[in-house]
């Protein structure tokens, strides 16, 4: 089951803190990571990316963006 990281309303570092968690605590699999502005997509995506997670970014209405995360 993927694991959902609700990070709307906050701002970084905190969303950064709250995915590496996740991607700490699951190893692999997917993780799907919601935020509101768009540093914390950078963030959240570069962070996951220097970990060896691809990442996915969906923009959804507004102003949010759905990150999916994957590492097999």
């Amino acid at each position: 089951m993927k694991q959902v990281v609700d990070a709307k309303g906050l701002s970084c570092p905190q969303p950064v803190l709250m995915a590496m968690q996740a991607m700490r605590a699951n190893g692999s699999g997917e993780i799907e990571v919601v935020v509101d502005n768009e540093a914390s997509r950078e963030n959240v995506s570069r962070a996951a990316q220097s970990q060896g997670w691809s990442v996915t970014v969906d923009e959804l209405e507004g102003g949010e963006f759905r990150l999916s995360l994957a590492k097999s």
